[in-house]
């Protein structure tokens, strides 16, 4: 059997991430799909209301509702999401935490980012000292 690199597929109950109009950064879940270039999307606990979205302006996350029917109502996919917990797992993973470590740095004042310049130039001294020390007993 020969399989491809590609494991991210367009499906029902794939969780979306959007990248473009109001609802940028959120959450959603595909609940049909309507042809080639569009899917129904609906995001009841994350604020996205169901509507047509382009495949070009969302990111396919590898999180998967599993077993949410085609064309599923608004309450039946909030049951599924809750049940499947994928907004917490959502939050736990790499991606989610990079995103907002950006908007956390985003969101600095010009004297926060001096703090972190100095605390970084700290973190620098502590371990070029300790690594220092650590290459002179070695040798």
């Amino acid at each position: 059997m020969v399989q491809g690199a590609f494991t991210r597929q367009v499906q029902v109950g794939r969780i979306v991430l959007l990248n473009n109009g109001p609802v940028a950064g959120k959450l959603a879940v595909i609940v049909e799909i309507i042809d080639h270039n569009r899917a129904l999307i609906d995001g009841p606990t994350t604020g996205v209301s169901r509507q047509p979205f382009a495949y070009k302006d969302m990111t396919l996350t590898p999180l998967v509702v599993k077993d949410l029917p085609r064309g599923a109502g608004q309450k039946t996919v909030k049951k599924f999401l809750e049940k499947a917990d994928a907004v917490a797992k959502w939050e736990q993973s790499a991606w989610a935490k990079k995103i907002a470590s950006r908007d956390a740095r985003a969101g600095l004042s010009d004297f926060d980012r001096f703090k972190v310049q100095k605390l970084k130039a700290q973190r620098r001294f502590a371990l070029g000292g300790a690594l220092a020390q650590a290459k002179k007993q070695a040798a």
